[in-house]
């Protein structure tokens, strides 16, 4: 990583894992069940009928792909918590500035994500017969798991530019002083 450029796979697989979750949860949008109240004429029981589950699996899937796009970039960066420190500056303030943003956007994503997968997949498969009223899913949870997914992706980009910049910029030494000029004695 030379002169704070950064790894351009990493760039490139980070963008991509992004872009890819961010299709699959607006696929899952368009896709999400739907329920429709249908009458049995022989027992005469109301009952919900719901199309097709594949909105579930696009959720899990764009959960799937933001979550090792995360993973990635915090094992390549070691999570700011190990290897070499960063070097104070400017760099070091963005970097952790847009390491706790792109967090935070994360776990929305993921949350939005999971739970649109988990509720969708709640009206499918399990609701009961004696449904009067058919739920479903609200519009724009998937949605909204993409915005965020974007704002991750955005965030991990600044992130990971900033980070390389503050690591490979040459350390800051302490000044070398000569003994202080206050005297210290030690008790006695």
């Amino acid at each position: 990583m030379g002169e704070g450029k950064g790894s351009t796979l990493v760039f490139v697989l980070v963008i991509a894992l992004c872009l890819v979750a961010f299709g699959f949860s607006i696929a899952a949008e368009r896709r999400r069940s739907i329920g429709k109240s249908i009458q049995d004429p022989i027992t005469n029981a109301t009952y919900c009928v719901y199309s097709s589950d594949v909105a579930t699996g696009y959720g899990v899937g764009a959960f799937l792909f933001l979550l090792s796009s995360e993973s990635l970039l915090m094992g390549v960066t070691k999570c700011m918590c190990f290897g070499r420190p960063l070097s104070p500056g400017s760099d070091r303030a963005w970097s952790i500035i847009y390491f706790i943003s792109s967090w935070m956007t994360f776990l929305v994503a993921e949350a939005c994500l999971i739970a649109g997968a988990t509720k969708n997949a709640y009206h499918t498969k399990y609701l009961s017969a004696q449904a009067f009223s058919c739920e479903s899913l609200r519009k724009g949870i998937f949605i909204a798991g993409a915005v965020f997914t974007v704002a991750t992706m955005i965030l991990n980009v600044y992130y990971y530019f900033h980070f390389t910049k503050s690591v490979s910029s040459p350390p800051t030494h302490k000044a070398n002083r000569p003994g202080s000029n206050i005297g210290m004695a030690g008790y006695a």
